[in-house]
């Protein structure tokens, strides 16, 4: 990893119900805040909240918003395509994606080159309940993980609610990342937007660049915003407030790991990834892959709690 500018950019979707026009104002206006960040801060890296093409709750199901989403690349994703070329900047951009038949939609993050050329697209592992297709909701899971190599370092993928899932960061930390973009349009609170954010810089040592979406989106649900970019000792660089804007951060590899706080004159003496217990690790390998759930009651009931096999 190269020293550089980084930049989230906080984003409100428009609030009218989802046509393919709200879908393609929102890219301009997203193309649009691109540009002026990145002429404003040099930025190399941008990040736009999660599903920005349309808001993170449609109000549609997942065979109407497939016939609205297009795959990647595609219409969802030639704005920015464009955007990253008329900047020289990466671009990653949230938004939902068609799948190979109808119905089925993923909640993809689109890491965009300066040339314009997707490098790579992430589908969401992790979608939040409300989402889940299996739940009543309209997006389909991914099944693998994206780490890309670019000219500013090898940069990991997750969106949202993959950020209360530890496994997802490690292996994509094992596999090299050196930083992880997290797109999001967060339900629920700000301290829990940034504490899982620096957790997850913390346990893996990497730097985490978090976009949050703002405003209100075509079901009439709210966000909050507080984008933050966190550093690989888990503290927080910089943090927006709730309305729409952009913040930025100089991320260079030579400090990441200086010390132990930024500033402090205690040099930083472990590694979270070199100092792994491996041992332990592989003797308890499917403990880590079996099913399991809290023991604690749900407010809503969990359909683990009516399958024996999810049971410890």
């Amino acid at each position: 990893m190269r020293a550089f500018t980084a930049a989230a950019v906080q984003l409100a979707p428009d609030p009218a119900p989802l046509t393919s026009e709200t879908i393609a104002g929102n890219g301009a206006r997203a193309a649009g805040w691109v540009r002026r960040c990145v002429d404003a801060t040099g930025a190399e890296l941008v990040v736009l909240p999660e599903t920005a093409s349309t808001g993170f709750t449609p109000g549609i199901g997942p065979q109407a918003l497939w016939d609205l989403v297009s795959a990647v690349p595609g219409e969802v994703t030639e704005t920015l395509q464009e955007a990253a070329r008329a900047t020289g900047a990466h671009v990653v951009w949230g938004s939902y994606e068609r799948g190979a038949e109808r119905g089925t939609v993923y909640n993809a993050s689109v890491l965009i080159g300066p040339d314009g050329a997707v490098l790579g697209t992430y589908r969401k592992t992790q979608p939040f309940c409300t989402e889940d297709v299996s739940r009543g909701g309209w997006v389909t899971p991914g099944d693998s993980v994206t780490v890309v190599d670019t000219d500013l370092g090898r940069i990991g993928m997750a969106i949202c609610f993959d950020g209360d899932f530890p496994e997802l960061w490690r292996i994509q930390a094992v596999q090299g990342a050196e930083l992880i973009v997290r797109p999001s349009a967060l339900l629920r609170s700000a301290d829990i937007a940034e504490l899982t954010s620096r957790a997850r810089a913390y346990d893996n040592h990497v730097y985490v660049v978090a976009a949050n979406a703002t405003g209100t989106d075509p079901a009439g649900v709210h966000y909050f915003g507080n984008s933050h970019i966190v550093d690989p000792t888990s503290h927080t660089v910089a943090r927006a407030a709730s309305h729409e804007c952009w913040i930025s951060a100089r991320l260079d590899p030579a400090t990441a790991m200086a010390s132990l706080t930024p500033g402090s004159s205690v040099p930083q003496s472990f590694d979270h990834l070199a100092e792994r217990n491996l041992a332990v690790i592989r003797r308890y390998a499917d403990d880590l892959a079996r099913p399991a759930r809290t023991g604690f009651p749900h407010g809503t009931p969990h359909p683990a709690d009516d399958d024996p096999a999810d049971r410890p």
